[in-house]
């Protein structure tokens, strides 16, 4: 998380994660993953190329066990982490406060889309509605064009009693509600990009919930 981790920041959590014992690369990845509760998980470009340079600088130090190279704190890491203890605290500090963040990020995100979608199966029915009644007085001007033209006793043009069938606009409007409420979830994505609380990895959560809703539409539209 960049905005959390710069400045030499993920290296000095990285070295707290060590002076508690000896990790492996993937176990230091799957301990900030369940430090930001799955919302935030460091890639292996990340963290693999920072351990072989705090192993240059003969912060930490590995051996060989089982294939995996397995770290350990060296005695100058340790003297780092004690020097930099209120930097750390800090760091802890502003850790919470961004996963907070990120949990208020992801439900108003996930909010927005449930809401997005309630709407679009409502207009999805009406529409599937407006088409059945437009398909029922298709086939009554098949079966009888005295209908269509309003020879029907008691009825004026299109139907008995002289009411029109289902207009095709209406249909149009149907389509176009839902265009609308797209639109409308696209530009509150963007807003919420633009409060500028969140890095590009940090949008995992985001992605992963956008994803869901086009898979869900995807079902829905296809009927």
């Amino acid at each position: 998380m960049s905005a959390v981790f710069s400045h030499g920041r993920l290296r000095l959590y990285l070295l707290k994660l060590l002076a508690e014992g000896p990790k492996h690369g993937y176990e230091l990845i799957r301990l900030l993953e369940n430090r930001f509760h799955g919302l935030y998980a460091p890639s292996a470009g990340t963290i693999y190329p920072r351990l072989a340079r705090m192993e240059a600088d003969g912060l930490i130090t590995h051996t060989a066990s089982g294939g995996r190279k397995v770290y350990d704190i060296t005695v100058a890491g340790r003297h780092e982490l004690t020097q930099r203890a209120a930097e750390l605290a800090q760091l802890e500090t502003e850790i919470h406060a961004s996963v907070a963040d990120l949990a208020a990020l992801a439900e108003e995100v996930e909010e927005g889309v449930r809401g997005s979608v309630r709407d679009l199966k409502r207009e999805l029915r009406q529409a599937k509605h407006d088409a059945h009644g437009s398909r029922g007085d298709d086939w009554r001007r098949w079966v009888d064009p005295a209908w269509a033209s309003g020879a029907w006793p008691g009825s004026g043009p299109g139907g008995p009693g002289g009411a029109s069938g289902p207009d095709r606009s209406q249909r149009d409007s149907g389509a176009a509600e839902v265009d609308r409420k797209v639109t409308e979830l696209a530009a509150e994505v963007r807003r919420l990009l633009g409060l500028g609380r969140a890095a590009a990895e940090d949008l995992r959560v985001a992605s992963t919930v956008l994803d869901s809703v086009r898979d869900q539409l995807r079902h829905i539209l296809r009927g």
